[in-house]
């Protein structure tokens, strides 16, 4: 009897792996995705937003609205149609604009009385120069000054002057004519700058004023408070009325003000000096008195 012998297990072929054809890619996609990740990754785009962060932190914001629309330019540079501003940097952008409008603003005003102050004053007067040539509309300088304030301020003490001072700047800004202001000229001198005004307009203003302080109710701020202003009105007419007048700076009106503010106080105080044919006068209430013509600053009349 033959013993059976176990059958040896057939080897079999190996079969190649099943693969699913895929389309071939083409060129230009992994290109473009390449270069949308170069300009919106850690790129140029990062660089110029982390530039915009550090300038708008520091109050740079002029600067760092630059680098915010570099970072947007980058990022639609291959785009042929208008680029479409994301609503966050848009909100941002105008942040930053309001920002730098309201610090500007602020440079602009004296802390105290929330007046104009003296950078903007000579800005403005030189450009009102600037523009209209030689006073070709007319232009009006009040420098105005409180009588006798340091007593206020020794009688009653800096912070209740401060207080006046405050008060004197929103009397004074009462009613003005379109386009004049008011600007601290320094401690307790104002100026009001009037443009495209004549002589008697400008006039009525500055004694309106002159008489709104001296009626105003000062014992409701503290009891025997009593302030009142004195100003030298200086005139410039419009260029035309008088070509042969040779045209002056701002520094020559401030200065022709200022002579006239000293014959208001050496006059009696509480009184608006002007100029008229050729001799200093009073306006209002203190034109029954004599003014003094003495000037303080020579060489301008």
């Amino acid at each position: 009897m033959t013993a059976l012998r176990p059958e040896t297990p057939r080897k079999t072929a190996q079969q190649p792996p099943v693969t699913t054809a895929q389309p071939p890619r083409t060129t230009t996609e992994p290109a473009q995705a390449d270069a949308g990740h170069d300009r919106q990754g850690p790129g140029l785009v990062g660089l110029h937003e982390s530039i915009a962060t550090l300038l708008a932190s520091r109050g740079q914001w002029r600067q760092a609205y630059q680098h915010l629309r570099s970072a947007l330019d980058l990022v639609h540079a291959d785009q042929v149609e208008q680029p479409h501003v994301p609503e966050q940097l848009r909100r941002e952008v105008d942040r930053l604009r309001r920002e730098h409008a309201e610090a500007r603003e602020q440079s602009l005003r004296d802390s105290l009385t929330d007046s104009y102050n003296r950078r903007y004053l000579d800005q403005r007067l030189m450009d009102m120069l600037a523009e209209h040539g030689a006073c070709r509309h007319g232009l009006a300088i009040a420098l105005i000054d409180l009588d006798w304030f340091k007593q206020v301020n020794d009688t009653f003490g800096h912070l209740l002057g401060d207080r006046v001072l405050q008060r004197v700047v929103e009397l004074l800004q009462q009613d003005l004519p379109e386009d004049a202001f008011c600007a601290r000229y320094g401690g307790e001198e104002f100026v009001l700058v009037l443009p495209r005004v004549d002589a008697a307009t400008a006039l009525e203003v500055a004694e309106a004023a002159r008489e709104r302080v001296e009626r105003h109710a000062w014992q409701e701020i503290a009891p025997s408070l009593r302030v009142t202003v004195s100003a030298g009105l200086a005139y410039e007419p419009p260029a035309d009325e008088a070509p042969e007048r040779p045209a002056v700076s701002a520094e020559q009106q401030l200065l022709r003000a200022d002579s006239l503010l000293y014959s208001a106080k050496q006059s009696g105080r509480n009184a608006v000096a002007y100029r008229a044919d050729g001799r200093v006068r009073l306006a209002g209430a203190a034109a029954g008195r004599r003014a003094i013509e003495e000037t303080r600053v020579l060489g301008y009349y």
